[in-house]
C-alpha cells in the first residue's frame, strides 16, 4: 500500500492557495480544472516530500457549509524552525492558536478551519513572546 493524498474542500481557491503555498511553503504539483463537474482539484506537495500530498477541492459556486472543520482532526508538517514559520504565518495575517511555547509544537488554522499541526525538527528552546502567549479559539 502507498499513501497518496488526503483531500480538503476549500470555500476560496485562491485564499487557500495563499495559505497552504505563501504561508506553508508547498508547491503546486498538478492541477485539474473538470468544468463538466464543475470543480477544480489542486494537489500540493511539501518540497522535501511531493509525493504525499494535500488535494484542495474547489468546488464552484458551492454555498455548502463546511462547519468548523473539527470532524476532520488535523494536516501536521514537520518544520525546520518552528519560530519562523509561525512568525511568518503571523505577518500574513493569520492567527496561531496554539503557539509553540515548548519549541516543539504550534497549531495555526487555514481559511476553511482546517487543523494544521506544526512541529518542530528537533526540539527548541522555549522563546518569547511564544512561551507566555496564551491559547486562542480551538483547533
Amino acid at each position: 500500500m502507498k499513501y497518496l493524498h488526503s483531500m480538503v474542500r476549500v470555500r476560496d481557491l485562491d485564499a487557500s492557495l495563499r495559505f497552504y503555498c505563501e504561508g506553508l511553503g508547498l508547491k503546486e504539483v498538478r492541477r485539474m480544472d473538470v468544468p463538466q463537474g464543475r470543480y477544480t482539484l489542486v494537489y500540493l506537495g511539501a518540497p522535501e516530500n511531493p509525493e504525499a500530498e494535500v488535494e484542495l477541492t474547489y468546488n464552484w459556486g458551492s454555498q455548502e457549509d463546511y462547519g468548523s472543520a473539527r470532524n476532520f482532526g488535523h494536516l501536521a508538517f514537520q518544520v525546520e524552525d518552528i519560530y519562523a514559520t509561525c512568525e511568518h504565518l503571523q505577518s500574513m495575517g493569520y492567527t496561531i492558536s496554539r503557539p509553540p511555547r515548548d519549541g516543539h509544537m504550534a497549531f495555526v488554522r487555514s481559511p476553511d478551519l482546517v487543523s494544521i499541526e506544526l512541529l518542530q525538527d528537533g526540539h527548541l528552546p522555549p522563546r518569547e513572546p511564544w512561551a507566555s502567549m496564551p491559547n486562542v479559539g480551538h483547533w
